[in-house]
């Protein structure tokens, strides 16, 4: 699970913060201070930094993180005149949001900036912590990184043809005309791509194994998100709402009442 390191001063702004970022699967920190904040940025995936403190300076902030990491930088300020973004921007913030904002739009930014950064340098892992100067910042991996690894360790350890209704050549799962291509991370319906994002392919994937048996709500925050959740699982009915919706049709997923959901292929596709 991600962790969020929340720099904010306004407690009543933080916790509210700290609430949104728990239901969309982030574990989080909190920082009032900037000096805080830099002692408690190398546990931090994402940082989302308010530009108004009462120590030091955002700005000043936001320099000291890119002096020591690559970690992402979300810049917040009631302050939204085009010299505060920049200002913000060439001290290294990788995105900026006005205050007031809508908690959609943080989150569709958080995960864009996640995106964006997947391709930094000093989150490539072991080749990066072994080798990069002396002096350098902390390395941090991502969590898609590590998800990747463990995938990856996973087809090694049980095989590719270990799940049912896989392909043993190329780890396709398929269910009628849906299928999904786990080395490619891809998913076809019909022979056209559906873009979906990092999690709906996780879910997809686990409901793919084993076509019509129900997986159960606990088993699929554990294996989706993250064992030690403790968050709403209400997460996981906004996932399948969308992945519903990216399939044209609610007859692909159906939910088993209090206890879970199980993947069909709806009777107008079956043949």
């Amino acid at each position: 699970m991600r962790t969020v390191l929340i720099v904010e001063d306004d407690d009543g702004i933080a916790e509210a913060l700290e609430q949104a970022l728990t239901v969309h699967g982030y574990a989080t920190c909190i920082a009032g201070t900037g000096a805080a904040a830099l002692e408690q940025l190398d546990d931090a995936a994402l940082v989302l930094l308010d530009l108004g403190l009462p120590d030091l300076a955002g700005h000043e902030v936001c320099r000291r993180i890119r002096e020591r990491s690559c970690v992402p930088v979300i810049a917040l300020s009631g302050r939204a005149e085009e010299l505060d973004r920049v200002m913000a921007l060439h001290m290294g913030a990788d995105d900026f949001v006005a205050k007031p904002f809508g908690r959609y739009e943080l989150m569709a930014r958080i995960q864009a900036v996640f995106r964006r950064s997947g391709d930094c340098p000093w989150h490539d892992g072991a080749a990066a912590a072994h080798g990069r100067a002396p002096g350098a910042g902390p390395v941090h991996v991502h969590d898609r990184d590590r998800e990747h690894a463990y995938e990856r360790e996973g087809e090694r350890e049980h095989g590719a043809g270990a799940d049912p209704g896989a392909d043993r050549a190329g780890g396709i799962l398929r269910a009628g005309p849906l299928s999904l291509d786990r080395r490619a991370r891809k998913v076809y319906l019909d022979g056209t791509e559906v873009r979906i994002t990092r999690k709906e392919f996780e879910l997809l994937a686990m409901l793919l194994e084993e076509p019509g048996t129900v997986m159960e709500r606990q088993d699929i925050m554990a294996r989706v998100w993250d064992e030690n959740w403790f968050g709403s699982t209400r997460t996981l009915d906004v996932h399948v709402g969308s992945l519903r919706g990216k399939l044209g049709s609610n007859d692909w997923i159906e939910a088993a009442r209090g206890v879970g959901y199980r993947l069909t292929v709806p009777q107008a596709r079956a043949s």
